[in-house]
């Protein structure tokens, strides 16, 4: 079994900086990729930022320069640093860890159960 919990949402106003975290626990070997996604009310739900095991990112071209992902594989563990957020940042954000688990003969794709960032005023 294999558990990704994120943390770190909340209320910002325009302009300011929240940091979400997320961490995988239980039987894991390795892990791949692991990435942020979010999903405004009446959106679909899109990749925000993506980091390989090797620390290769990628970012939707909405928070280049704005947002940051970071990986602490020796705890299993992804960041992501939002700066200067506007109100068009408001989503559920949930993290995915493609994650080896024991016993299993493939990677799959486990997800946290998400958590609310709202930037107003």
């Amino acid at each position: 079994q294999v558990q990704v919990v994120e943390s770190g949402g909340g209320l910002v106003q325009p302009g300011g900086s929240l940091r979400l975290s997320c961490v995988a626990s239980g039987s894991i070997l390795s892990i791949r990729t692991m990435g942020w996604f979010r999903q405004a009310p009446g959106k679909e739900r899109e990749l925000v930022a993506g980091i390989t095991s090797y620390g290769s990112t990628n970012y939707a071209d909405s928070v280049k320069g704005r947002f940051t992902i970071s990986r602490d594989n020796a705890n299993n563990s992804v960041y992501l640093q939002m700066n200067s957020l506007n109100p068009e940042d408001t989503a559920v954000y949930a993290c995915k860890a493609r994650v080896l688990a024991a016993g299993a003969p493939l990677a799959y794709d486990y997800w946290g159960q998400g958590t609310q960032v709202t930037v107003s005023p």
